[in-house]
């Protein structure tokens, strides 16, 4: 599929971003909130991180408070970032209605309206679902859900769908026809006219009726035009389901079983590159829904990305201050050395790659440690 830069760019996340967000995780988790910068130190080497934690905490003051104590330094959470947690913590309790629907959607395209907890454990960042879903949402919905286990096993514990809502089983292609007051769903295509192959194929292709990927496809023959469509619509809608609107190729995957997918997902969606964008960034397969992009931007954020947005912003201000701090200073020694005439250059305010402190990304060249570094940058559930 041919680059493009503006969705290679949604699908770049930063990776100190990554990084930081998983030392606010990590805090956090400590008791009283407030950890060593020792104990730090020894989860960079999870975190992919060369370097001395210290030197890395000091650079995002707006993040981190780093102070002395007892001749051993300590960080805690800023208050800023302290009132983010708490109002990402406000948003998902505020979503849990959201969440419950969302929940109740992604069962609802299964076969059996029933889902692996350990599998869903995979999706649960990309649908916004907190880490104690179950015994937060769960409970409150006892009509709804519930957890079966018939094997005894932790691994094969499953949620069970136990009412269809009709009213939930309305695609977002359903939704957009509606709106839009037609009568037959269809897809949409933000290809170029340049394209011509491509919406020609599209057209073809979008011309055969809609089938919903609410309805149960175990009539459906395997390999069949109908088929096409039917697994067209549930990747279309799987991705509607996420906060990004994006998913890894590997973990839709795992849910080959439950979602009835076939082996070659990856070749069926670069079939449709109107509709999807699959890319390989970082070695890693990622499909991108293309309709919910306007160029690089997100077009409908959840409350959620708003929130996680703003940890970003505040990351990137720390950083604009750190590296002011650090401008004049080293301007100041060379003030007191005598040098007569010092070059002004435009210092790039933009967190980059480089770092001039020795707290560099990994030895990401290695084998190993990229594949270490991939796994904290896509692994929800790394540390």
């Amino acid at each position: 599929m041919k680059k493009d830069p503006d969705l290679e760019s949604a699908l770049s996340r930063n990776r100190r971003w990554i990084v930081n967000n998983q030392i606010k995780n990590i805090i956090l988790r400590y008791p009283n909130q407030d950890a060593p910068v020792k104990f730090l130190q020894k989860k960079f080497k999870t975190l992919d991180l060369q370097g001395k934690a210290l030197n890395w905490l000091k650079k995002y003051p707006c993040c981190f408070d780093v102070y002395l104590q007892k001749d051993e330094y300590h960080c805690k959470l800023s208050k800023r970032m302290l009132f983010l947690v708490e109002e990402e913590e406000s948003v998902k309790e505020m979503q849990e209605p959201v969440f419950a629907e969302r929940l109740s959607r992604l069962l609802m395209l299964s076969v059996n309206h029933r889902l692996n907890v350990v599998k869903l454990n995979e999706l649960k960042r990309n649908l916004g679902f907190p880490d104690d879903y179950l015994i937060r949402i769960l409970p409150k919905y006892p009509d709804t859900f519930r957890l079966v286990n018939h094997c005894g096993r932790r691994s094969s514990m499953e949620i069970e769908l136990l009412s269809w809502n009709p009213d939930l089983a309305i695609s977002s292609v359903e939704v957009s026809a509606r709106k839009q007051g037609s009568s037959k769903p269809c897809f949409s295509c933000s290809l170029p006219s340049t394209w011509v192959k491509s919406w020609e194929r599209f057209n073809e292709f979008n011309a055969t009726p809609y089938i919903s990927p609410y309805l149960d496809s175990r009539g459906l023959l395997e390999g069949s035009k109908e088929m096409e469509k039917r697994i067209v619509g549930l990747a279309h809608e799987l991705l509607s389901l996420t906060l990004w609107k994006k998913m890894s190729i590997v973990k839709l995957g795992h849910f080959k079983r439950e979602f009835n997918l076939p082996d070659k997902l990856n070749i069926l969606l670069l079939k449709h590159p109107g509709i999807f964008y699959v890319s390989n960034r970082y070695q890693i397969y990622t499909v991108l829904l293309r309709e919910g992009y306007n160029g690089s931007e997100l077009i409908d954020k959840d409350p959620l990305v708003v929130v996680k947005d703003k940890f970003g912003e505040l990351m990137q201000e720390g950083l604009h201050e750190y590296n002011r701090r650090h401008y004049e200073m080293n301007l100041e020694k060379q003030k007191k050395k005598g040098i007569v005439s010092v070059r002004k250059e435009k210092r790039s305010t933009e967190i980059t790659e480089q770092d001039d402190s020795g707290d560099k990304l990994g030895g990401l060249f290695d084998p190993e440690e990229r594949k270490r570094f991939y796994k904290v940058l896509f692994d929800d559930d790394a540390p």
